[in-house]
């Protein structure tokens, strides 16, 4: 398959890594200085838009590889629902519905959204004159919305979890991210490096045994060490539980890569987009994210903010 991109791939790989360094630390640094700029509406307000961007774009590049594919999907009504979804999840986050206080307010939300979309899905395709192979456009749209904004959304709940004090969800996304990012930092240099042995050549050839060796140290040494460095903001959040999270961070990171290079393939494109030079598109930025939100969603519910979960070992 040609490369549509070949200036990049004249590219060093220092080269390439600067310019993924650059673009990402662009980006989040608007993310995280919405998330504590210390106003609170105006960080819930540029977060909130930026999620929405995020999710918006990201979803728009989805849909445009499934068009690459020769598959139909509902794009316009997938893109709405994205935004409604992202929308609802916000304001039951934030209190503004007046129903918050218990994560499964939300996650009722989300629930009771998803069973809606499908009907509207249905309906549409019922409706529509030129309808055909209705089975896949259903099913193509409604997964771009759960690959997409749904796992997004993840970092809306983490960001407002109410059992945390106001503002300590932000050190928590923040946790995440800079985990995850360390794993496909370390995945790349390690794998650019000694990188030897093809772990699944036929999705993405670049991708090495040794990378993903080394996207374990890097994620799971960032994960130490920022639990160190600010474990009064993280409730719960003992060595242990940093040394786990850091391993299963670092693999949801490489599965969620693996996942977007598997789609891409069957798009026939090298990257999803060409927003961020060095990555690529919103999805070559998301992806690794997409997995990892809900992974540190459910761990922190279930086992940092658990009166059982706790392991006795801290810092």
């Amino acid at each position: 398959m040609p490369d549509p991109n070949p200036a990049v791939q004249s590219l060093t790989k220092a080269q390439v890594f600067l310019r993924r360094l650059t673009s990402t630390l662009l980006l989040w640094t608007i993310v995280l200085a919405s998330l504590f700029s210390g106003i609170r509406w105006l960080s819930d307000f540029v977060f909130f838009a930026a999620m929405v961007l995020l999710a918006a774009a990201g979803l728009h590049e989805f849909y445009g590889m499934v068009s690459r594919r020769g598959l139909r999907c509902f794009r316009w009504l997938g893109l709405v629902g994205g935004v409604l979804l992202m929308v609802g999840t916000f304001l039951h986050c934030t209190g503004r519905l007046g129903i918050h206080g218990s994560p499964s307010r939300v996650n009722d939300f989300e629930a009771s959204f998803l069973i809606l979309f499908v009907l509207g899905l249905c309906l549409r395709h019922l409706f529509d004159p030129r309808a055909k192979e209705g089975l896949v456009t259903i099913a193509v749209t409604l997964f771009g919305l759960m690959y997409v904004p749904y796992l997004l959304n993840f970092i809306q709940k983490i960001n407002y979890f109410p059992v945390l004090t106001p503002g300590d969800g932000a050190f928590y996304v923040v946790y995440f991210i800079v985990v995850t990012k360390f794993s496909d930092m370390g995945a790349y240099v390690t794998g650019s490096l000694i990188g030897r042995h093809k772990m699944i050549p036929r999705i993405s050839p670049a991708k090495t045994w040794e990378g993903f060796g080394g996207a374990i140290v890097f994620s799971t040494a960032a994960s130490l060490g920022f639990a160190h460095l600010w474990q009064r903001y993280l409730l719960g959040m003992t060595w242990s539980h940093a040394a786990i999270l850091g391993v299963v961070l670092s693999v949801g990171a490489v599965i969620g890569d693996l996942i977007e290079s598997l789609f891409k393939r069957e798009a026939g494109v090298k990257d999803s987009g060409t927003l961020f030079p060095g990555i690529g598109g919103i999805l070559d930025l998301l992806d690794s994210l997409l997995f990892n939100a809900p992974l540190m969603y459910l761990y922190l519910r279930h086992v940092l903010t658990h009166p059982g979960g706790f392991l006795p070992v801290d810092f």
